[in-house]
């Protein structure tokens, strides 16, 4: 059974009358760990969307980027993608659903931040109603402070990100420990890790951009220090 129809059964549950509640309990068991993800990514993207007051085609794509939708999947993600921005929970029941089911998982929760990011960027504009949105989930998940400033400096346009911030390390830790924080971020964003925290081999692409994002950091980190700069 593909995901897509997984998740369209979970959420037609709850616009049936289930509660969250319900539905998430029924998704605990590790096979279906994954479906959770994709709807907390799904559900919470879809409503962001409508924060800076339109749902624009590029967040649609930067959606279905995210998941690598398989053509022959299309319509159903498409349809779930529509269910969720008409479904009546609002987003804040959904992000301490997610947090209750992820609770023993913390690095899960960061995916799914980094997967609402790349959705609020994709029309290359960073609306405050959507940084007050994502403030707001990343309070709801206890997102520390450190890690979601790191994810904002990797995804919201600026002439230059500082790799400290994007590493989410203060500036005068010492150097090895920069490097111990490095190897685990790297060692976290490799895709067998990700899939095993849950979240869907359709949405493994989350992993690109990071491992790009927090080498470019490190490669600068440690150059400035070969060069006597640091």
């Amino acid at each position: 059974m593909s995901i897509w129809t997984r998740i369209t059964e979970a959420l037609a549950a709850l616009a049936s009358g289930e509660s969250l509640s319900e539905v998430f309990d029924r998704l605990r068991t590790p096979r279906e760990r994954s479906v959770a993800f994709a709807i907390a990514v799904i559900a919470l993207g879809a409503k962001m969307a409508k924060a800076d007051g339109q749902v624009t085609r590029d967040e649609v794509t930067a959606f279905r980027d995210v998941f690598q939708i398989a053509r022959e999947d299309e319509a159903g993600a498409a349809r779930v993608f529509d269910m969720a921005r008409t479904d009546v929970a609002g987003y804040r029941d959904y992000a301490q659903q997610i947090r209750r089911m992820f609770s023993d998982d913390p690095e899960t929760l960061d995916d799914l931040m980094e997967g609402l990011f790349h959705i609020a960027l994709a029309d290359g504009f960073y609306h405050p109603g959507e940084d007050a949105f994502l403030e707001d989930v990343a309070g709801i998940f206890g997102l520390p402070e450190r890690k979601f400033r790191a994810l904002r400096a990797r995804f919201v346009p600026d002439e230059h990100p500082d790799p400290h911030t994007v590493l989410g390390v203060p500036h005068d830790m010492a150097y090895a420990d920069i490097r111990k924080v490095w190897r685990r971020l790297v060692r976290e964003t490799h895709p067998d890790a990700m899939i095993a925290r849950g979240v869907p081999e359709e949405a493994i692409r989350l992993a690109e951009k990071r491992m790009i994002d927090i080498n470019r950091a490190w490669d600068e980190i440690n150059g400035a220090r070969i060069s006597g700069k640091a």
